[in-house]
């Protein structure tokens, strides 16, 4: 291996900032619309995605991956592959040269599979061949002995049965207490509550690209979303150094997970390592579905009282996650799944038991919104069936009970941050109602079902229902959360340094407008992301809104004060008697008045700066404790038509008003929530991705249905509250998550008021939307 062979790797140009087509350059700083700068590329086709990669001298890569959801391995022969012409190496588990398993957050999950296979599509050796048909061919013909097994694919056998993991079954047990468990109220409602495996379903294909390096490391080119975490886990399975290893994010099309399993990336980088080849690796669909980690299919038991009035009383619930074969973020699903059981609603005594459990299905891990959609449907449920046996308005049953700034969480957290949960509520609630279709042959397209269905408009009925959801921002129970970040000014350009992977979410946007507005700088670039740069930390909980953007605004202003004090005291003045607008400079009184390049004077400028929030701790045994740094909330009016004899469902409308701290870049949040309603629309009636005893059905978007631009519903932002927390950077607050975790609930309890049945499974299949007779 030549030691220029990097260099025939596409590089990632610096982003530019082009105005929209047929527009002026848009007003700069937070607060504005600025455009993403990778939005003219993305829309043009040039944008280089991971899969577009390329070296010289390319091997490709092929995984061979098991058909059976638990089996032992008996024997793995490679003789045939390795003697097909054009097949230059074959790795499985014995040639791991480090560790043999890894995790994000619990190292259980090996490489390869070398004695027992756990979940359908585990990996079991892979392949570089010359050509990407060669290496399939050659992993094909890898022949495995397996001795199959009983699966456990029910998580609720899974507490009695054999033991899947050496660390056993069960992952995490959270029992939550909070007040009386003797508490009773006058109206009692229970129900059984089950929630779907949704995929992430990333359009773009996860893929990457391992380059060796001369001092006997690699490189990683991946579109990776946590790139720190992700270098480290591969060094520890090379048994290299983390120096030795470097990750280049590349490409990131948009995350709603973790965008790249590292199962993807350590086989590139040891098949790299032992061909001394560029070696390149675009999975398939199936691939896809069959190994990254989905939302945790989920099974919940709730029983609330309220007295007469409907005000809550008790909440009691039983909650088990199937974390699939291994633990991923099970953990932290279940503590936010336990913690916020009872929604953003006042709830005197609780009691919550909460369980994650491995099994044979595929894995479970980070999908946003993790934990919190899945309990909000279930409690949202209740809310509905307390409102019917009342005989109350749902809408005013649930304006009862909302919880408020000051109130205490069932983990005994005190709600410090802004809770405008009333306002949301009353914003949704009093928007007015869509009208009602016209029955007439053209508007046919707007029944349940689409053009030529066999729905007829006598059988179509409305629905309202409303849901009111919370997520957490950043990481929890004691995570450190930090990021770091370095601006650098030259030349009248500034410059971004900063691994903040920005998945979509808007941080390279963000990063844009901190440094125009601090220091009046028109042309700011944020540079590529890899690992050479300090750690960022994952993309993931608006962690970047917050963490990434704090450290941006504190090297920005660091660098502002650097540019100020010569001025300031050449004029006898404090620098906050100075302020930047528009790229001059001016003094209070206006005896100073000069520009930010004429101040600069060809020097150069730069400052690092880290930010950390306050610290969290761990819930104890109690599922007591500060285990949150804030949180946002959500109200959904969801308004659907409902064919009660066919059961299809056509969602009309979503009325939104959201918990947002401070409008930063009024489209980009307005496209995140968007996204994420209907994302919450594709887990309430589409996405499921079903297994049989483990094996997964149509791993593929025919068989996983994803909502497309027809099943989208009109989405109105009817009210963003802008209440500032004062311990976040620029006060604002995670966007795309918590509309994620309401739209599901919200087109639930729209269905259950169009047609008088429970619906208490996600998605809502169409025998659970036929209305019962009479109704």
């Amino acid at each position: 291996m030549s030691s220029d062979a990097t260099t025939a790797i596409p590089t990632i140009p610096l982003p530019d900032a082009p105005a929209p087509l047929g527009q002026e350059p848009a007003a700069h700083g937070l607060g504005t619309s600025l455009p993403q700068a990778e939005a003219r590329a993305k829309t043009e086709g040039t944008f280089p995605y991971a899969s577009d990669l390329w070296a010289e001298g390319l091997l490709w890569a092929a995984i061979l991956r098991s058909p059976h959801p638990h089996a032992r391995i008996v024997s793995v022969d490679t003789s045939a592959a390795t003697a097909m012409p054009g097949v230059r190496a074959v790795v499985t588990a014995a040639d791991v040269p480090g560790a043999a398993t890894y995790g994000r957050r619990v190292a259980d999950r090996p490489v390869f599979a070398s004695d027992l296979v756990r979940h359908h599509g585990e990996a079991i050796a892979a392949v570089a061949a010359d050509h990407p048909d060669t290496a399939r061919l050659a992993a094909a013909a890898i022949t495995v002995e397996y001795e199959v097994l009983d699966p456990v694919t029910d998580p609720e056998k899974a507490f009695a049965a054999d033991a899947l993991h050496p660390d056993g079954n069960l992952i995490r047990h959270i029992p939550l207490r909070f007040g009386d468990p003797d508490a009773t109220g006058e109206i009692v409602v229970e129900g059984l509550y089950r929630i779907g495996r949704q995929d992430p379903a990333p359009i773009g294909a996860e893929a990457g690209l391992a380059v060796p390096r001369p001092d006997g490391g690699v490189e990683l080119y991946t579109a990776s979303t946590d790139p720190h975490t992700d270098r480290d886990l591969a060094a520890a399975c090379f048994g290299l150094p983390p120096e030795q290893v470097r990750l280049v994010v590349t490409g990131v099309p948009g995350a709603t997970g973790d965008r790249e399993d590292p199962g993807f990336q350590i086989p590139l980088g040891l098949l790299a390592l032992r061909t001394g080849c560029p070696v390149k690796l675009t999975a398939t669909r199936e691939e896809s579905f069959l190994g990254h980690a989905h939302r945790h299919p989920t099974l919940l038991r709730y029983r609330h009282h309220a007295d007469a009035e409907g005000r809550l009383v008790k909440v009691e619930a039983q909650i088990l996650l199937d974390a699939g074969a291994y633990a991923d973020s099970s953990s932290e699903s279940l503590a936010a799944a336990v913690a916020f059981a009872c929604g953003p609603y006042v709830v005197p005594h609780a009691f919550v038991e909460g369980w994650a459990v491995r099994t044979n299905n595929p894995p479970s891990g980070h999908v946003r919104g993790e934990g919190a959609m899945q309990v909000c449907a279930a409690y949202e449920a209740q809310m509905d069936k307390l409102a019917a046996k009342l005989g109350v308005d749902p809408a005013e049953l649930r304006m009862r009970n909302v919880m408020a700034t000051g109130d205490i969480l069932p983990t005994g957290q005190t709600v410090t941050c802004p809770a405008p949960v009333a306002e949301l509520l009353a914003a949704v609630r009093d928007f007015p109602l869509p009208a009602l279709p016209k029955d007439t042959p053209e508007d046919d397209w707007l029944l349940p079902g689409g053009p030529e269905g066999a729905g007829e408009p006598g059988a179509v009925r409305r629905g309202v229902g409303y849901a009111l959801g919370m997520v957490h921002m950043l990481g929890a129970e004691g995570t450190d959360e930090v990021s770091t970040a370095t601006v650098r000014v030259m030349d009248g350009v500034a410059t971004v340094i900063c691994s903040a992977v920005d998945t979509g979410s808007g941080f390279s946007t963000l990063a844009r407008q901190i440094v125009q507005e601090t220091l009046g700088i028109d042309e700011v670039h944020v540079a590529p992301v890899d690992t050479d740069q300090p750690p960022a930390g994952p993309a993931a909980h608006g962690r970047h809104t917050w963490v990434s953007g704090g450290a941006v605004e504190r090297a920005a202003k660091m660098v502002r004060t650097q540019l100020l004090q010569p001025l300031a005291h050449k004029f006898g003045m404090s620098t906050e008697l100075l302020q930047i607008t528009d790229g001059k400079i001016t003094s209070y009184d206006g005896v100073l008045s000069t520009t930010v390049t004429e101040a600069m004077d060809g020097k150069e400028l730069w400052a690092t700066a880290q930010c950390r929030p306050h610290p969290t701790e761990p819930l104890d045994d109690a599922g007591q404790g500060d285990a949150f740094v804030g949180l946002a909330f959500c109200a959904i009016r969801a308004v659907v038509d409902v064919d009660i004899e066919l059961g299809a469902v056509r969602v009309v409308e979503m009325a939104v008003a959201q918990d947002v701290g401070r409008v930063l870049n009024p489209a980009q949040l307005a496209v995140r929530i968007e996204a994420g309603v209907t994302q919450g629309v594709g887990a309430a009636l589409t996405e499921n991705l079903r297994t049989a005893r483990g094996i997964v059905r149509h791993p593929d978007f025919t068989g996983y249905a994803l909502p497309t631009s027809l099943d989208a519903p009109d989405i109105r932002i009817v009210k963003l509250v802008e209440e500032r927390d004062v311990v976040a950077p620029f006060g604002a607050k995670a966007a795309s998550a918590v509309p994620v975790v309401t739209s599901p609930a919200a087109v639930a309890s729209a269905v259950r008021a169009a047609t008088g049945r429970p619906v208490n499974r996600l998605p809502i299949r169409p025998q659970a939307a036929v209305a019962v007779p009479n109704s």
